[in-house]
């Protein structure tokens, strides 16, 4: 029985054979004798991760004991801890850390897998070998054993499956599986023998991948194993191996142990990382490993979804394939992935039919004929024919009307539409000849459309290409008379043209290039090579053929050269011998001579360069050219060099370095700079920068992509969620995903394990910090009566929710104040009935007048009892009555359109059973409601708005302040409804013109409006409503009081039964429709007369004095007439206010009886003291106030507002009323009475059984100015030196309360001015600074308050400055500092520095400090990157530029003043500068200039020209200097080409003394000249030095390759790169060379195969959509038909190896099988099934 009355989770009073037993036992078995209670809620986890415990308790319902355990266990927070969490029993042995251990600390480490007792707590001491058990017991879910699910839980290990429950046995199988079949893995076990060598030090042993466990390796010899990792995102690891240990490799544990002639390496997994095993060579004997390890099958067999049909209709097929998926990466991967694992076994495709339903007619066209034409425009057709196919297949032409869904096809387009080739003559050459008859030519092309050189043009149209020309010069001696063919390179490039041939398709003759002439001088001969070649259009490639296979005449390969003139003579040639190449030379009887004639290409396009002249021999007579071996060599005239192109180099881009990527991988992005800028002169090289307008061509680009590769997967969080809780300790989570950002910058979200780094918190903590307080209400009790009326109560309790998420209870004054309606409210059940009386006699009664109200002048207030309707005028005060009989009035409630009112600013609901409306407004019109049980009663509020026009009532829902969400009642108050029937027509459609309608509050609308528009009014009646008109629209102006007194006899409220309005509207609905207006205007007429004459009847009553307060009209049972006057506020009243003087307000101080402590109601003035006692059920407080204008009441309690509720009342009189008054009651009450004048308020005090009670105020003081300072005790004083302070103490108590005042808990002594309880400080300082406190005390009791005094002193500048430079020296900043002051400093700064400014300031309390910038705060200011230290008076502004620069100021300030410091800063900026002039570019000819020197400055102080990049440069104009003849020296033209092209060539360049004139031109003289000024300059220099490389090729393999057709495959060489002497070389070396090919086609017999294929089988079904037949495809040789390999074939499509077949209904045929397979269907029991049952009709049949 203790165990059931007392367990709790941490009682061990369980016996170990309960504690055994499993969360899970069936609750059958635990309850089988049904005297325990249901099993209680869940605990919370004792862990957030790793495994934790949670447990449930029952109790035992029985006296007696009962069998079984009243408690139970369950595993919760199975989920992994994150890396950082720690080891939960090292978390405990850490708790210990800062708790003494025999006197001394110690950091204790957990020992684990203790075999007697794994479930306490011992740790060992860190460094030492002490252990001690720290506790008994370790925490609910600390693992028993490191490598164990088994938990402890209450001091005793229990034992956890793998399925994480309590006593489970289920256990991974060896890949990891919770009770898996050890499918998903393969055991893989070997032996290694080492074969290492001194030139293989070390090998690999085996490579185990990702996810393998239980690994065991053994190594026996003197060989040493290590290890080499590599995770999936790539990175490579390396562990030696070096000691016996755990070792931590790539997140996965390996244990290492080593011993002489053995290592052993054991990892239990699953691996994180693919290790590769490798052993190093470390003795000369051979080491053998064994190893055993389970691999993971991570590529698996899946089978895809059926490919898309075959068909789109007319029936077809799909098929179903596998794939091999990647478990780890969820990716399909190739399929020799999954034919690693022999225990992949492939599933077979799946076959099913698709899209029987039959085709529609379609369109169908034959293939386009031939085009009419070639070339220039031709045409071709096609037919078109509507066709349909049928089930089988086969498709027949039908009417095109079936077609005519989609368009027809066109039958005849154009082709060919390209111009033909055509010849194209370019212009003729010069004439061969320079006087008489010579020849031209021309180059005549064939073009095609695109330009293109081709054939095809007609020879017979072809242009001829040479013609004779004559020249009118005469020539001498001339030995021919027909012109000299010489064939000069106009005929040499239209004759190549000529011989230039494209290799085609048909077998032709092409020729290479002719080679160089055999001679340099004379006549030589030029060869060449023709070779008959053939295009091989299959493979693109070209294929020499034996010469006979070309037809046609073979080109010259052969022919003569002449490389002119040896020896300076000049030859004759024979014609003939020189094979009419210049076809002789004339005799040479003219003279030549040398000539300068131009000059060269300037060296330099810009920017200064040099050309030289050129020497020509020339014909003295003709001056024509002439070989320069017929002028004379010793007359060649001296070389003559010229400077050229002197300008400045236009605007070229120049790109500065790019800059790092913007990001390492997944594509980033790379900048450089890029400006325009050209070069003023290379001697001097300046460049000058220029406007990017000014370089022409694009700019180069100055963004480019990098990085542009795949990044390794990494971690990503997302944004923090929000809060679970807005306070009292919450969580908020985030989602943290794996992904790698690929190169297209797209992410790819991948599984967990692909990230290998920690993956950060996805959860924590947030809302730390305690909530408000608040009431927790209980549920309400049941009504306090069984009949009748009744109350309801139910309790609160103030509750804190703590930071930690904790609830506690707190005390009530920390909740905000609970209203009287919370905690209380009214019930009523069905009226109690009285033996032999009707119980309907009891139930409660509603008073109610009849009347309809019209107010027609403005008043301050207006009494009403409920049952009636009222036309109001705005802004006026209404009272509603509920007069009641058989109902306690504080129950009555109100409701207005429905909803439940209660108290606020602008109504007030009273216990009285009254309501307060002040100052009507448009939101108050409604139907008002009250309810006392189930009698309810109504009130109709409507408004009077401007020129007496009713308004219209607001849509919009009441003001909060206004309504409460409906009252709930119970069922019985629900059917209790009061139904209150006026109406006398409800369903007269002409009636609810008249206000006949069942709506209450609208029936009297239209005669009111009628009423309020008759114009027969008295006329002093008319100008008081223009008079109210005026005033509403005119707020400023103010009433006349003559006017008011002049209109007294006019009524201010009519009120008539609401019988007399019925009638008048009954009339009205009976008269005809066409005379119903005009009736309706006499009867309204009669109304108002009858109004008029009973208000004059009754006006001397109205206007006699009386000394009641509310006049008799205003009763609603003594009406003279019809119609009367309601009038709160009596004439005589208002004409005696209108007369006396304004005065501001007096309160009455009235000497009341003494009070009766036996008294239940207390009532007294103010001025007086109210004792409670325990019978006092009512207190009320009169406060009675004269003054002009009339003063307003408000009352206060201790210094706060008074919240008015059902039990604390403000009276009509304006008198407080406290019923049922509390301890909370008790206080100061103080009347405040005000208007415009002024104000007057007395204070009455309310205490309990005569204890002391004080006057306090909470309110804080602080005085800067005032010469004086008046508080109430329990204020807060700050003010500053000098000034008179006064601290009231008022005190009551019966009987009177002595006063004791104290300073700083000691008494003050008789030396201090006391007066009256009150304190007064004369002049304080901050000596009088200090707790002041007043002591009350009399018989029952004693009470303290107390006032803190602090005594200000306003900021300013100290005398001594140690203390602000002593701040400024601690910040350890060696940085410039300057002191603001009030008149202002300056510092002076260069760009980039850093400053300290510092505020000096004192004052009590010690100021705050604002820095500000430019008059703005500095956190405001952009690019300022500034520190605030020292508490504010240190400020540390960093990297100044002149943006930054200006005035920054330090606010001071606390409650007594503020003070503004400040400071400059100003920073030097950098400019340029214009210097002298530099150096001249020249000493001497006519480029010499000189350039302003621009110098960057910074303080007049020259600094690096990078500082001022970014300012504008001065504009400078060069000036001419050293404009004379220069010394001779040596100028060189430009290095000739070199003589080869690579084995190493020379080239030369012409060195020449000269001589640069003033002038600028150069003159040569003598070598000497410029030999004693410098040594000559070389002439020749080596060139080409690299070796001259080729491709080099192997002859062709053998043709044995694949097939790519009939009697085609490929054959194959090898090609290399090598030297011409025959040395080999990287291919790297010729790639600027083309590469010949290294594979072509080539004729094969072991290629002559085809597909064959065998005769149909028979179909599977005679009729139905369900019949197919197969055939057999093979391939077979063409000579032997023997069957080859499939592949041999593949390079044509394979023909299909079924089909469907007798695709026809089956309904009109007889019943028979329509499938062989009838015989299984109906063995399989099948027949049931309609699609088996209709194709095997025979045999199902006979079932």
């Amino acid at each position: 029985m203790e165990c059931c009355r007392r367990a709790t989770p941490g009682t061990v009073l369980l016996s170990l054979a309960f504690l055994l037993l499993s969360s899970r036992t069936a609750r059958s078995e635990e309850d089988r004798d049904g005297l325990w209670d249901a099993w209680g809620p869940w605990s919370e986890c004792s862990r957030t991760c790793g495994g934790g415990a949670s447990y449930s308790l029952r109790r035992c319902l029985s006296s007696k004991s009962c069998e079984g355990r009243n408690i139970r266990y369950r595993t919760c927070s199975n989920v992994d801890c994150p890396p950082e969490a720690g080891d939960f029993r090292a978390q405990q042995c850490s708790a210990h850390n800062d708790v003494k251990h025999h006197g001394q600390f110690y950091e204790w480490l957990p020992v684990s897998n203790d075999p007697d007792n794994p479930c306490s707590l011992k740790c060992q001491a860190k460094g030492t070998n002490l252990v001690v058990e720290l506790a008994p017991k370790v925490l609910d879910g600390t693992r028993c054993y490191t490598e164990s699910l088994d938990m402890c839980i209450s001091g005793l290990c229990q034992i956890v499956g793998c399925d994480h429950q309590l006593g489970s046995t289920a256990k991974e199988d060896n890949c990891g599986v919770c009770t898996g079949d050890g499918s998903t893995c393969r055991l893989v076990r070997g032996q290694y023998k080492s074969q290492l060598s001194a030139t293989k030090l070390d090998d690999t042993v085996v490579a185990i991948p990702y996810g393998s466990r239980h690994i065991r390796l053994v190594l026996k010899g003197p060989d040493h194993l290590y290890l080499e990792t590599k995770t999936l995102q790539g990175g490579k690891g390396e562990n030696s191996l070096s000691s016996t240990g755990n070792f931590l490799v790539d997140n996965s544990s390996v244990d290492f142990q080593k011993f002489p002639d053995k290592e052993i390496l054991r990892m239990t997994g699953p691996l994180t990382a693919d290790f590769i095993i490798k052993i190093r060579n470390s003795g000369p004997a051979d080491s053998t490993v064994q190893f055993i390890f389970y691999q993971p099958i991570i590529h698996r067999w899946r089978e895809t979804d059926f490919f898309p049909c075959s068909a789109t209709c007319g029936g077809g097929y799909q098929l179903t394939s596998a794939e091999c998926y990647d478990l780890r990466s969820n990716r399909v991967v190739a399929d020799q992935y999954c034919h690693y694992y022999p225990e992949n076994i492939k599933p077979k495709p799946k076959l099913q039919e698709c899209n029987l339903d039959p085709c529609p007619a379609r369109w169908e066209a034959t293939p386009w004929t031939a085009c009419s034409s070639s070339c220039g425009g031709g045409i071709q057709s096609r037919a078109v024919s509507c066709v349909e196919e049928d089930i089988q297949g086969h498709v027949t032409s039908v009417e095109e009307w079936k077609c005519m869904y989609t368009p027809k096809m066109p039958i005849v387009q154009p082709c060919n539409i390209f111009d033909c080739p055509k010849w194209l003559a370019q212009e003729w050459s010069p004439c061969t000849v320079t006087c008489g008859q010579g020849l031209r030519y021309r180059v005549v092309l064939c073009m095609d459309h695109r330009g293109m050189h081709t054939g095809g043009c007609s020879p017979k149209t072809k242009p001829h290409i040479k013609e004779e020309c004559i020249i009118p010069t005469p020539c001498y001696k001339p030995k021919e008379k027909l012109p000299v063919e010489a064939k000069l390179p106009w005929y040499k490039q239209a004759q190549e043209l000529e011989e230039a041939a494209a290799v085609s398709e048909e077998p032709s003759f092409v020729p290479e290039a002719w080679s160089a002439c055999t001679v340099t001088c004379g006549v030589g001969i030029q060869v060449r090579i023709v070779r008959c070649q053939v295009l091989l259009s299959f493979s693109q490639s070209v294929a020499d053929l034996p010469v006979e296979e070309c037809e046609g005449p073979k080109p010259a390969s052969q022919r003569a050269c002449y490389a002119g003139p040896c020896n300076g003579e000049i030859p004759e040639f024979n014609t003939d011998d020189a094979d009419g190449l210049l076809g002789g030379l004339q005799d040479l009887d003219v003279l030549y001579d040398w000539t300068y004639e131009g000059f060269t290409k300037c060296s330099q396009s810009c920017g200064g360069g040099v050309q030289e002249a050129v020497v020509s021999c020339l014909n003295k007579e003709t001056r024509e050219h002439a070989d320069s071996n017929l002028c004379v060599t010793s007359r060649r005239p001296p070389q003559r060099l010229e400077p050229c192109n002197l300008d400045p180099c236009p605007g070229r881009w120049e790109t500065g370095r790019w800059s790092p990527c913007s990001f390492t991988c997944g594509v980033g992005l790379q900048t450089r700079d890029v400006f325009c800028s050209h070069l003023l002169s290379r001697e001097m090289n300046e460049m000058v920068i220029l406007a990017d307008e000014l370089c022409h061509g694009p700019k180069p680009s100055t963004v480019q992509v990098c990085n542009r590769f795949n990044c390794p997967p990494a971690w990503y969080p997302e944004q923090w969620q929000p809060c679970s809780r807005t306070c009292g300790g919450g969580v908020q989570k985030r989602e943290v995903l794996c992904k790698q950002r690929m190169a297209d910058s797209s992410f790819l979200e991948l599984p967990d394990t692909f990230c290998s780094a920690s993956k950060p918190v996805s959860q924590q903590d947030c809302k730390k910090e305690d909530c408000p307080s608040e009431w927790l209400l209980s549920n309400w009790t049941e009504c306090s009566t069984s009949c009748g009326e009744g109350t309801q109560t139910r309790s609160a309790v103030c509750q804190k929710v703590l930071k930690t998420g904790v609830s506690t209870v707190v005390n009530s004054t920390l909740c905000p104040p609970l209203p009287f309606s919370s905690s209380i409210r009214p019930c009523m059940l069905a009226a109690c009935a009285r033996p032999g009386q009707p119980s309907t006699k009891y139930s409660p009664q509603i008073t109610a007048a009849r009347n309809v109200y019209i107010q027609m002048r403005r008043q301050r207030k207006l009494h009403f009892v409920m049952g009636g309707i009222a036309y109001l005028l705005p802004k006026t005060a209404v009272v509603l009555r509920c007069h009641t009989r058989r109902f306690h009035k504080p129950l009555i409630t109100w409701e207005k359109d429905g909803q439940h009112l209660i108290s606020s600013a602008h109504v007030t609901v009273a216990h009285f059973g009254y309501l307060k409306i002040h100052r009507l407004r448009p939101s108050d019109a409604g139907v008002y409601t009250c309810s006392a049980g189930p009698a309810r009663e109504q009130f109709v509020i409507k408004l009077i708005g401007g020129n007496r026009k009713l308004m219209a009532r607001p849509v919009s829902l009441p003001s909060e302040e206004e309504a409460l969400p409906e009252r709930k009642s119970s069922p019985k108050e629900a059917l209790q409804t009061h139904k209150h029937q006026n109406g006398i027509f409800s369903n007269s459609s002409k009636a609810e013109k008249w206000g006949l309608t069942p709506d209450l509050g609208s029936r009297y609308d239209d005669i009111v409006s009628r009423l309020l528009e008759h114009g027969g009014w008295p006329e002093e009646l008319l100008a008081s409503w223009e008079l109210q008109d005026f005033t509403e629209r005119n707020a400023s102006s103010e009433e006349d009081p003559n006017a008011e007194r002049a209109l007294l006899h006019l009524p201010f409220t009519l009120v008539a039964e609401q019988k007399r309005l019925d009638n008048i509207l009954r009339n009205l609905s009976q008269q005809p429709e066409e005379l119903r207006d005009l009736y309706s205007k006499h009867l309204v007429a009669q109304l108002a007369q009858d109004i008029f004459r009973s208000h004059l009847e009754q006006q001397d009553m109205l206007l006699k004095p009386s000394e009641q307060r509310f006049p008799l009209a205003a009763t609603p049972h003594k009406h003279v007439s019809s119609f009367s006057t309601s009038l709160r506020t009596s004439a005589s009243e208002a004409s005696g206010s209108s007369r006396r003087p304004h005065r501001k307000p007096t309160i009455l101080r009235k000497i009341s009886a003494a009070q009766q402590l036996s008294a239940s109601e207390v009532v007294t003035h103010l001025g007086q003291t109210v004792v409670l006692a325990s019978g006092t059920l009512s207190v009320l407080l009169n406060c009675e106030a004269i003054g002009n204008p009339r003063p307003t009441i408000s009352w206060v309690r201790n210094g706060e507002e008074i919240q008015f509720s059902d039990r604390i009342l403000l009276q009509p009189d304006d008198s407080l009323q406290i019923l049922s008054p509390v301890e909370a009651d008790v206080g100061f009450y103080t009347c405040n009475a005000t208007n415009a004048l002024g104000y007057d308020s007395v204070s009455i005090a309310v205490t309990l059984a005569g204890k002391p009670l004080m006057k306090t105020s909470r309110m804080t003081v602080i005085n800067t100015e005032k010469p004086t300072v008046t508080v109430d005790i329990g204020s807060t004083v700050k003010t500053v030196q000098g000034v008179n302070v006064t601290i009231n103490c008022q005190v009551a108590g019966v009987p009177e309360a002595e006063v004791t005042w104290f300073r700083n808990k000691s008494n003050l002594g008789s030396s201090h001015h006391l007066h009256e309880g009150s304190l007064l400080l004369v002049n304080v300082s901050s000596s009088d600074q200090g707790l002041y406190s007043c002591r009350a005390a009399n018989l029952h009791g004693q009470l303290t308050e107390h006032t803190h005094l602090l005594i200000l002193d306003p900021p300013q500048v100290p005398t001594q400055l140690e203390d602000i430079r002593a701040l400024l020296s601690a910040t350890g900043l060696n940085l410039p500092s300057v002191l603001t002051s009030p008149m202002g400093t300056q510092l002076v700064l260069d760009p980039g520095n850093s400053a300290l400014l510092g505020c000096p300031i004192k004052g009590h309390p010690m100021p705050n400090i604002t820095w500000l910038h430019r008059g703005q705060p500095i956190t405001t200011a952009t690019g300022l990157t500034h520190h605030i230290l020292a508490a504010g008076q240190i400020l540390q502004v960093a990297n100044l530029s002149v943006g930054s620069q200006g005035e920054f100021s330090c606010l001071a300030q606390n409650e007594a003043g503020l003070l503004t410091q400040k400071a400059s800063l100003v920073i030097q900026d950098y400019w340029w500068s214009v210097d002298r002039l530099v150096t001249c570019s020249a000493s001497c000819g006519n480029r010499g200039v000189q350039q302003p020197r621009l110098r960057c400055l910074l303080n007049n102080t020259e600094v690096d020209p990078e500082h001022c990049s970014g300012k504008v440069r001065p504009a400078v104009q060069p000036v001419a200097c050293n404009r004379r003849d220069c010394p001779s020296r040596w100028m060189v033209t430009s290095w000739s080409a070199c003589t080869r092209s690579c084995g190493g060539g020379i080239q030369t360049r012409r060195v020449t003394c000269q001589k640069l004139k003033a002038s600028g031109f150069s003159t040569p003289v003598s070598n000497d000249l410029c030999i004693q000024h410098a040594k000559r300059p070389v002439d020749t220099q080596a060139c080409n030095q690299q070796l001259c490389v080729e491709w080099a090729f192997s002859s062709w393999g053998q043709c044995n390759g694949p097939c790519m057709g009939p009697h085609m495959a490929v054959q194959h060489r090898q090609v290399f790169c090598q030297t011409r002497d025959g040395i080999t070389l990287p291919s790297e070396q010729c790639s600027a060379l083309p590469r010949p090919v290294s594979s072509q086609n080539c004729w094969s017999e072991a290629c002559s195969v085809h597909w064959r294929v065998s005769l149909w089988t028979l179909c599977t079904a005679t009729c139905g959509n369900y019949g197919f037949q197969s055939r057999r495809v093979e391939c077979v040789h063409a000579h032997t038909n023997k069957a080859v390999s499939d592949h041999l074939c593949a390079w044509g499509a394979r023909p299909a190896n079924w089909q469907r077949c007798n695709i026809t209904p089956c309904e009109n045929r007889e019943c028979r099988d329509t499938t062989r397979y009838c015989e299984k269907v109906k063995q399989l029991n099948l027949c049931q099934l309609s699609q088996f049952k209709l194709r095997c009709c025979g045999t199902c049949g006979k079932a």
